[in-house]
């Protein structure tokens, strides 16, 4: 196969396929302050910072999938929101350099506890930050906006 069928060939598969779902976890807590914080992580091959977000999971709810990633990206457990903030997009970077486009529903998680030992433990930093610093630190514009649009609604804390 040339370079050139090689690349025809993954725009056409590119082209015919709908956009593909994940599903994550916006992973909060209050500090002891009140003040509330975000959980971000470092991508495995970029290293860019992003929330907890993985495949589906056979017939699992979204919420669930999205708190497994949690657990297995970040080792946090929680209760997340059986209602989805929003959806985001951007483009998954596959074998090859080539790419789908995805979108992801956010699931708000309140974290209540930290594990030891999970799966992708070392393979990833993790940071509590300000809403604010989360929007900054992330790339893709819709998820900016679902990070400050959730914490906007949220009461503030006594």
């Amino acid at each position: 196969m040339t370079i050139l069928s090689g690349i025809a060939q993954s725009m056409q598969l590119m082209l015919r396929r709908p956009q593909r779902r994940q599903y994550a976890a916006l992973c909060y807590r209050d500090t002891p302050g009140g003040e509330l914080e975000i959980l971000l992580l470092t991508s495995r091959d970029t290293g860019r910072w992003v929330i907890p977000k993985g495949w589906p999971m056979g017939a699992k709810a979204g919420q669930d999938v999205a708190r497994q990633e949690a657990l297995e990206e970040a080792g946090v457990t929680g209760d997340a929101s059986s209602v989805p903030l929003g959806v985001y997009s951007y483009q998954k970077r596959m074998q090859d350099d080539f790419s789908v486009p995805c979108g992801v529903e956010v699931y708000p998680m309140r974290v209540t506890g930290f594990v030891d030992s999970f799966k992708e433990k070392g393979k990833r930093q993790l940071e509590w930050v300000s809403p604010s610093e989360a929007a900054t630190r992330v790339a893709e514009p819709e998820l900016k906006d679902l990070i400050l649009r959730f914490a906007a609604s949220r009461p503030p804390s006594a």
